[in-house]
């Protein structure tokens, strides 16, 4: 496994905030996805820390949730077109 992906399996145990490739990772999307998400505000809530964009795993959980039901409700993908 590369870097991203034992720091997004570590925030399972440790700490629950990841960076923007780490929370793609999470979500299985492309980091570029999740930035274009963030910049509509349409994405999961983003925290800054000093000049570090994060994401703490419960809202990523959160956000994934509110997409499914959403996309099992009306057929939406969420994806940004």
């Amino acid at each position: 496994m590369d870097d991203d992906t034992d720091r997004a399996e570590a925030a399972k145990r440790g700490s629950p905030y990841l960076n923007a490739r780490q929370a793609a990772y999470f979500l299985k999307m492309s980091a570029r996805t999740l930035q274009r998400l963030r910049a509509r505000g349409e994405g999961p809530t983003p925290r800054r820390h000093a000049r570090m964009v994060l994401y703490h795993i419960d809202d990523l959980e959160t956000w994934s949730r509110q997409r499914a039901d959403r996309r099992a409700v009306t057929g939406d993908d969420g994806a940004p077109s």
